[in-house]
């Protein structure tokens, strides 16, 4: 099985590649550095994303996981200053990041003729659990939760499957050293509910445990 995870240079990323490879997966990783091993990508940038489609050649993709993210707003309040650039490039990497990488690689994901594409959001995406702050990054997740959704419906006729999942609170850079889990725990739930994604399950919103997410 051929499985393509973006942003794997470290975190929940770098542990999902070395999950899939222990289990013995063809696993294509990348990073915008391009360095370690993976392949460069900036989810920004379409000619990135398509020269990453290029390097696959004919061969299908049977799992993406769109895991790159930024987190800008970290530890920000509403009294602070939200520049717009700060939102151009928190919803860039993370919300057109995720479609443009999606579409880019469609093709492949097609000649897998059962492909599925797994979107690492947040429960901080889910408007029903909203206790304020992080406004770039939960505006930002809750819209890759909302593309996630709607691929899911226009995909099912291919028999491509979607699943939107929150890793949980990682030990990572992002999630910082207080965290609920480490990354390797994170990256093993990930790992099954993607296996157990089936069409009659498209466009589900779970946790890495399993747990269902309120939109």
């Amino acid at each position: 099985m051929r499985v393509l995870i973006t942003g794997a240079s470290r975190g929940v990323g770098a542990a999902l590649h070395d999950v899939y490879a222990s289990a013995g997966h063809d696993v294509i990783g990348t990073s915008r550095a391009g360095t370690g091993g993976l392949h460069p990508l900036d989810v920004t940038d379409p000619g990135s994303c398509a020269a990453l489609a290029a390097t696959l050649g004919d061969a299908p993709l049977d799992i993406l996981v769109c895991n790159a993210g930024i987190y800008p707003d970290k530890g920000m309040d509403i009294g602070d200053t939200f520049p717009a650039q700060m939102w151009a490039e928190g919803l860039a990497t993370n919300v057109t990041g995720v479609f443009l990488t999606i579409q880019a690689l469609m093709p492949a994901l097609r000649r897998a003729q059962a492909g599925k594409i797994a979107i690492i959001s947040s429960r901080m995406g889910s408007q029903d659990i909203a206790p304020g702050g992080s406004y770039i990054y939960r505006a930002s997740k809750a819209a890759a939760l909302n593309i996630g959704r709607n691929l899911a419906r226009d995909l099912a006729p291919e028999g491509i499957s979607v699943g939107i999942y929150h890793p949980g609170w990682v030990r990572t850079d992002m999630g910082g050293a207080g965290a609920d889990i480490d990354a390797a725990t994170s990256a093993r739930g990930l790992q099954a509910r993607i296996a157990a994604l089936t069409p009659a399950t498209t466009g589900t919103f779970e946790a890495y445990d399993g747990e269902t997410i309120p939109f």
